[in-house]
């Protein structure tokens, strides 16, 4: 049989002296969690879940913007368990101005990055587009012979 803490706590809180004064298995067993403690705070627009590279940004787009839910989440990124998650979800919730601003600033940011990389391509992203072209020729060039033949 399997006893939570709570409950060993109970039944040593109903025995006599010496064992109704064993300390709390709180005291114990318990290291009391902070929220913040679930993240690495390493610049003010750099909030990462602890443990990982992962941003609280990509964790809140999933849930706000994509409507997903904590367990769809949790798959999506193995190196996160459901408690991540879950206090990801939290912390936005108990900071929601800060953090809301937090989200467009990265949001914002990611929008900035994308139209700069697609007026300043790199040699890779030109050799990539250029193949996409030419494939898109020869998948036409074979789809009208198909048609006609």
């Amino acid at each position: 049989m399997v006893f939570h803490s709570y409950q060993v706590y109970r039944i040593f809180s109903l025995l006599p002296a010496p064992y109704s004064l064993l300390p709390t298995p709180c005291s114990l067993c318990y290291k009391k969690m902070q929220l913040e403690d679930y993240f690495d705070f390493l610049s003010v627009d750099d909030i990462r879940i602890k443990g990982t590279r992962i941003g609280i940004e990509t964790i809140l787009y999933d849930y706000i913007h994509r409507a997903r839910t904590p367990e769809e989440i949790a798959e999506t990124y193995p190196s996160l368990n459901l408690e991540q998650v879950y206090a990801t979800i939290l912390y936005y919730l108990h900071n929601k101005e800060m953090v809301s601003q937090y989200v467009a600033d990265w949001l914002e940011w990611s929008h900035q990055q994308l139209k700069a990389q697609q007026l300043n391509p790199s040699t890779s992203a030109l050799r990539l587009r250029k193949l996409r072209a030419e494939q898109k020729v020869i998948k036409k060039a074979d789809d009208s012979q198909i048609s006609i033949g």
